[in-house]
């Protein structure tokens, strides 16, 4: 086949981009926590408020594979097996969640330290199975994406998680998709935002996020540091 004959195909590499921040975030959550000061409601509220804002995208992350991806591959692809897999380790993340759902309510009560590791605890089983899901995901479902969907299916599935981010929050998320993106991976990102999205990541939006990630994960050094004494 010339390469005009060759059909496009979906590239899928933008989810393995979105799960890093899942995983990096994932990651953080459980030592925030843990570095709050016993009593500090403010320190506290801050997190829980993170916290919550990641819960969030993560549940529409897979609320728009659940309703767009899934039941493109049951039509296309006939891996019932691995679907129903795929489903039931979205079902436990939320059973998970949930659960550090319930515990950052209390946490957020008083910011003790008794409820602080008890929410740890939990983010930390939140992460396990989020990490096992994520692993899978791009090993066994994204080679199948590439083969069975379309590209404006594939992008239709971007616009549909892109909807699930507050317009006061569109420069912190991109900074999130790009700080740990490769330079390839950035100027791809970059270059599908519009114009003026680029133009307000380079004008302010670098910084906002930059401040954004002094602010929360600032105290860490200080903890890490003390812990490390």
């Amino acid at each position: 086949m010339s390469p005009s004959t060759i059909p496009e195909r979906p590239h899928t590499h933008e989810m393995v981009v979105v799960h890093s921040v899942f995983r990096r975030e994932s990651a953080l959550l459980p030592r925030l926590v843990r570095a709050v000061p016993d009593g500090a409601k403010a320190r506290a509220e801050q997190v829980a408020t993170h916290l919550a804002e990641y819960l969030a995208g993560l549940h529409h992350h897979h609320t728009v594979e659940d309703e767009t991806i899934w039941p493109l591959l049951h039509e296309r692809a006939a891996d019932g097996e691995l679907l129903a897999r795929m489903e039931e380790q979205h079902a436990e993340i939320d059973r998970v969640s949930e659960t550090v759902t319930d515990r950052a309510l209390q946490w957020r009560r008083t910011a003790g330290s008794t409820a602080a590791e008890h929410l740890a605890v939990a983010l930390d089983e939140h992460r396990a199975a989020l990490l096992g899901h994520l692993d899978d995901e791009e090993r066994l479902i994204l080679p199948l994406v590439a083969d069975y969907l379309t590209v404006a299916e594939w992008d239709a599935v971007g616009r549909r998680g892109m909807e699930g981010v507050p317009r006061d929050r569109l420069m912190i998320a991109l900074g999130a998709l790009l700080e740990e993106a490769t330079p390839q991976e950035q100027a791809y990102f970059l270059a599908r935002a519009p114009f003026i999205g680029r133009l307000l990541w380079k004008a302010v939006g670098r910084r906002q996020y930059a401040a954004s990630c002094r602010a929360l994960r600032g105290p860490l050094s200080a903890f890490d540091g003390g812990a490390g004494r």
